[in-house]
């Protein structure tokens, strides 16, 4: 594949020695067994209050060219047309290609720092936001300083805190006492209490999301489809919602939320019969039952509000109702992410996902690509009619095919979708401007506590602040006040420019052209420019290039969402 990054090593020898003279950047990490901090440093700039400048004559744009649309993916090139022009042109129409700019995974940082970090900014990062990292204490919290060059409104708090606890009652506990601002997820038993308290306010989170059970079809029993169409069968999915869920939450009759435009095309899914489900299992030859296992991670989730609860039910229906015998495992998160996407659990995995962008090829594109190998061995049944239904604009143009997906997952069961639940976060009332996105990460420079220290607590510790190769919301959640995009969720879930102040395509949609805000400066202070979004879009596409490394290396949403570039080596 052809790729003209001519100036990339030159860069990087720059940045290098750079490095050595003395960064504004440091990464200080501790021997094994100590407590571990990374510092950040913001380098203090003015706003720039002058008019637009004209484009350097002597700018040198990169570009980042596939060589063609043979491999399958869907960006052709990347272009900076100049300092604040990027032009995007795609190998087949994208309907959702400004909602997937809004997704915080595609935030940009600066060329030379993903170069002087070998494209592996794990824990510290440089963006463009209103707050910079200042401290990550691991194991404690991740610490943010007000970015006083900010171009866009300032951040009423000069610090912001974002700390973690596993329990939603430990949670709860940080927030009545005070100690925080705000959480996510409080637990479904807490849910009156929160209403009930005149200091704390309930914010509805309208969230599409999906809870589910995964087979991977490469470990027996697994691989026979009587096995998992039995399972599928055999679970009581009301029970659980009823059981666990919160006032408002479904029980999935589709993998996608029927909010989402085509979500719900296609059959419903199967109702809950025992006996249907026995006589699968007898025709599989094991009318006896099996041994099997659960995995999951204590990790709470809006479409998981109980994860432990959850897992001990279908362990409990799966003996009572078929006779499968499970035990359960509780995995560290970021290790049953990793393992969970590979494909490598050999029993059932209780995973979930919350709607990252608003169009049915985030649900439904991301577990069912031919590239995915979480559920195993891919169905072309399913993945051939999405990837048809990816390319056409016209929503009800696509609807027969997203139909015909949904019927062949049905028919296919590489999962169990169980609920859509309906999720919540709560704050103190004294707090101005909380609320709860329903896409996107909810932006602490929006909250105002009238302190100069606002404090959020979530479920888990961030895996890592790159998260261009992360897909779990601690961390996204994270990344969200430091780096910015070309686009952005605004709190109501619309799509509004942030780094670009529009982008405009041709007639077909294959082609984009990204106009870039002017006078903006990275943390570092350096200048944003459109060499700045190359950069980033080479190093979460181009599976060849040297920037290509990340956390695990896998930058699944780049994948799924665009294809890599060069992933055959």
């Amino acid at each position: 594949m052809k790729r003209h990054l001519s100036l990339f090593s030159l860069l990087l020898a720059l940045a290098l020695i750079a490095a050595a003279c003395g960064s504004g950047t440091t990464d200080t990490t501790a021997a094994a067994g100590e407590a571990t901090t990374t510092t950040t440093t913001t380098v203090a700039s003015t706003p720039d209050t002058t008019e637009p400048a004209e484009p350097s004559p002597d700018f040198v744009g990169e570009v980042l060219d596939a060589g063609g649309c043979d491999y399958g993916g869907k960006v052709a090139t990347i272009t900076a047309v100049d300092e604040l022009t990027v032009q995007f042109d795609l190998c087949s129409p994208d309907p959702a290609f400004l909602p997937k700019l809004a997704f915080g995974v595609f935030g940009i940082q600066p060329s030379e720092h993903l170069e002087a970090t070998a494209g592996a900014p794990l824990d510290n990062p440089i963006g463009t936001g209103p707050y910079a990292l200042q401290e990550w204490v691991r194991g404690d919290s991740v610490v943010f300083s007000r970015n006083d060059a900010y171009y866009g409104e300032m951040a009423p708090s000069a610090t912001a805190v974002l700390r973690w606890a596993t329990e939603s009652a430990g949670r709860l506990l940080e927030l009545q006492s005070g100690q925080v601002d705000g959480i996510t997820f409080p637990g479904t038993e807490d849910l009156a209490t929160i209403e009930a308290d005149p200091n704390l306010v309930l914010l509805d989170k309208p969230e599409p999301n999906i809870f589910y059970m995964g087979f991977t079809n490469t470990f027996a029993p697994w691989d026979d489809v009587n096995v998992r169409k039995a399972v599928a069968l055999g679970i009581d999915r009301q029970r659980i919602i009823d059981t666990f869920y919160p006032a408002g939450s479904e029980t999935a009759s589709h993998f996608t939320p029927c909010s989402v435009e085509n979500g719900c095309e296609g059959d419903s899914w199967y109702d809950f019969d025992v006996d249907a489900a026995k006589a699968l299992l007898a025709e599989a030859g094991l009318a006896d039952g099996f041994e099997t296992a659960i995995y999951y991670r204590d990790v709470t989730r809006g479409y998981l509000p109980t994860p432990g609860d959850v897992a001990a039910d279908i362990q409990d229906q799966l003996k009572t109702n078929l006779n499968i015998d499970a035990e359960v495992f509780v995995v560290e998160s970021g290790e049953f992410i990793q393992t969970s996407s590979a494909g490598g659990y050999d029993g059932i995995h209780l995973l979930g996902w919350t709607g990252d962008y608003p169009h049915v090829t985030n649900f439904l594109d991301f577990h069912f690509a031919e590239s995915n190998a979480q559920f195993g061995d891919a169905y072309p049944e399913i993945y051939e009619p999405l990837e048809a239904a990816s390319k056409l604009a016209s929503a009800a143009e696509a609807a027969p095919l997203y139909a015909e997906a949904n019927n062949a997952i049905k028919e296919l069961v590489p999962m169990v979708p169980i609920s859509h639940s309906a999720a919540n976060y709560a704050a103190l009332a004294s707090v101005e401007g909380a609320y709860a996105p329903p896409w996107g990460d909810v932006q602490f420079s929006l909250w105002n506590n009238g302190k100069d220290t606002i404090v959020f607590m979530q479920g888990n510790e961030p895996i890592s602040l790159y998260c261009s190769d992360e897909t779990d919301g601690e961390s996204l959640r994270a990344c969200g006040q430091i780096i910015e995009g070309l686009y952005s969720y605004a709190p109501d879930g619309s799509v509004q420019p942030q780094l670009a102040t529009e982008c405009v395509s041709n007639d077909e949609l294959t082609s984009w052209t990204c106009n870039l805000r002017s006078g903006v400066v990275f943390h570092d202070g350096s200048p944003f420019d459109a060499n700045d979004v190359v950069a980033t879009f080479t190093a979460g596409l181009d599976a060849a290039s040297p920037l290509h490394t990340g956390n695990s290396g896998v930058f699944e949403y780049y994948d799924y969402l665009w294809g890599l570039i060069n992933a055959d080596g």
